[in-house]
């Protein structure tokens, strides 16, 4: 199992450009095979990645996620391929759908289907970043056109897919999934299975399961599970998250936080493995009276972990 994590908004200490940048350089010297960039309302995450693939040599770099709706497909692949080249073909593109509110309440624009949204994205995309041309016609989009990035190998596509017929695109059209706040029952008895037999199915190769969950090393794990619970508190709420919470059968983000000593965090994190997930993505928060400690003692952890 790929062992990653979470650099930027929602889930490292964030920072400025040169911050996150050093915080990638630091996941790659440390081992961690991956490094996430949120696309939420800070730094743009190809941007981040492209700036980073530049002064890393490595380290997979990848967007955890990017939203469809304010990009059009084409230049999202343009876009990515771009990002692919900068990082010398060490990039994997994550996209989703992001939240009704942001969408209409935000962007001003309709979530009205967001399944036949992303379905017909795909149809753009995939092909656009695979092939290099794409002749589409749908409801919503009406595309043809071709892209050339000299240099640029066609990368990943995962989705941020929780529900049942996500994960099938996520396995039958994309690379994979990538979840956060799901966890390991809901992982095991839902995500896994779906989207493992969507790509079989299609034929397609088995696809990666990128499991994001916040984590702290820490003697006081009450303390770290409060403070989960705030510090992530916005994501109990949003209905795709709160459906996943809901299936695993939890209250909140707390819940499924990752929180204790480095052994038993380690047999959580090995336990993921276990049940398909194939890339841990780590979300580090700080808790205890020295915040720092617990962060350097969590990415020891990592570092351990993927070095193993």
């Amino acid at each position: 199992m790929r062992i990653g994590m979470m650099i930027g908004e929602g889930g490292s200490l964030g920072g400025t450009l040169d911050a996150l940048v050093a915080q990638v350089q630091g996941a790659e010297s440390d081992g961690l095979h991956t490094a996430w960039f949120p696309n939420i309302f800070g730094i743009d995450a190809m941007t981040l990645a492209t700036v980073a693939g530049r002064v890393t040599s490595r380290i997979e770099l990848g967007t955890a996620v990017v939203p469809t709706y304010p990009r059009h497909p084409m230049a999202m692949a343009q876009q990515a391929l771009s990002t692919q080249v900068a990082c010398g073909n060490r990039f994997a593109l994550g996209i989703g759908l992001s939240h009704q509110v942001v969408i209409e309440s935000m962007f001003g624009m309709s979530f009205a289907k967001p399944y036949s949204h992303m379905k017909e994205y795909l149809a753009v995309l995939a092909p656009l970043i695979r092939d290099g041309s794409v002749s589409f016609r749908g409801d919503a989009f009406r595309v043809t056109g071709n892209l050339k990035v000299e240099g640029a190998k066609p990368c990943s596509i995962l989705l941020a897919a929780l529900a049942p017929k996500m994960l099938g695109l996520a396995g039958s059209v994309g690379d994979g999934t990538i979840t956060w706040m799901t966890g390991p029952k809901t992982l095991r008895e839902h995500t896994v299975p779906r989207i493992n037999e969507a790509a079989s199915q299609a034929g397609r190769p088995a696809p990666r399961v990128v499991a994001g969950l916040p984590i702290a090393i820490t003697s006081d794990v009450a303390g770290a599970k409060a403070i989960a619970g705030q510090f992530f508190q916005i994501y109990g709420v949003l209905p795709s998250y709160r459906a996943m919470l809901d299936r695993e059968g939890v209250e909140g983000p707390a819940d499924v936080a990752l929180a204790g000593d480095e052994d038993t965090v380690a047999g959580q994190i090995a336990a993921l493995g276990k049940i398909g997930v194939t890339d841990f993505l780590a979300a580090p928060f700080p808790v205890g009276k020295d915040p720092g400690a617990s962060l350097d003692r969590t990415m020891k952890l990592l570092s351990r972990l993927a070095r193993s």
